[in-house]
């Protein structure tokens, strides 16, 4: 059977840290095509909580689309090297957002974390931007 890799760009960023947050995320097939964009305002939190829980979303929304492989691309140094094992996650509001990336992650056949520099994650981070600015016509 025929392995399904797809490339996951994933942001999240609060105004203020904290303040109104938002997730953004594009999905890539292996052939990087975009098949997704996600966005969401996610309500008043800190730029560390909005990160994984873009990372949660993008994780989710390739594994209904029928991934088996992700290549997780993240510009949170600190969020990739938790998911990585090299920092421990101290703080008790970012533990429970870990051990469901974590449980996210083990649905995939094979994963990889990868650090990236902002400029490379910039379709995500307007996605993030949309986002928080949408909440603001509510």
């Amino acid at each position: 059977m025929k392995s399904k890799k797809f490339f996951l760009y994933a942001d999240g960023g609060a105004r203020g840290n904290p303040g109104p947050a938002g997730i953004g995320a594009v999905i890539l097939d292996s052939n990087k095509k975009k098949i997704k964009e996600l966005y969401k305002y996610i309500g008043e939190t800190t730029n560390n909580n909005a990160e994984y829980n873009a990372l949660i979303s993008a994780l989710e929304e390739a594994c209904s689309l029928g991934a088996d492989e992700v290549v997780v691309n993240l510009d949170s140094e600190l969020i990739v090297k938790q998911l990585n094992g090299e920092y421990k996650v101290k703080s008790a509001d970012i533990k429970p957002l870990f051990e469901k990336a974590i449980e996210a992650l083990k649905k995939f056949r094979s994963f990889e974390i990868r650090h990236i520099d902002r400029s490379e994650n910039k379709e995500a981070d307007k996605l993030v931007n949309k986002a928080i600015n949408l909440s603001s016509l509510f």
